[in-house]
């Protein structure tokens, strides 16, 4: 059987997660952050899922998403009944994972052309950043 590469039709794939963080395309990134298929938002404020506010989703809103997978880290963590309202409200999706499962249904979400995107949750490490 003859096995080929498909390349995605987006700019952005998650390779990985672990404790260092989230490899997107040959980055870790340690910060929480958003991706869409085409887009990256480093630097997104909260750290943990009792940090998020529902101020915070407006970020999340200007990728104008269709869902948002929310990765917590290596726990699923739900956030608060109002984080959830400020998508759900607006009728956007909102599937909370873990960090590993959420860049995984990213990656098959975004090869389907979904408007989907990922908010990845990290504590970030003292002194670091994007390496």
């Amino acid at each position: 059987m003859q096995l080929s590469q498909e390349n995605p039709d987006f700019l952005y794939v998650l390779r990985g997660v672990s404790d260092a963080g989230v490899l997107v395309k040959q980055e870790t990134l340690d910060r929480s952050f958003l991706l869409a298929p085409n887009e990256l938002v480093p630097g997104w404020r909260p750290t943990s899922s009792a940090d998020l506010q529902p101020a915070d989703m407006d970020a999340v809103l200007a990728l104008q998403p269709a869902l948002v997978l929310l990765g917590t880290g290596t726990r699923l963590v739900f956030p608060s009944a109002a984080v959830m309202a400020a998508l759900l409200t607006r009728g956007i999706g909102i599937e909370v994972m873990d960090s590993a499962a959420a860049a995984r249904t990213f990656n098959v979400l975004a090869t389907e052309g979904r408007r989907v995107v990922a908010a990845f949750l990290l504590p970030g490490f003292q002194g670091g950043g994007s390496t």
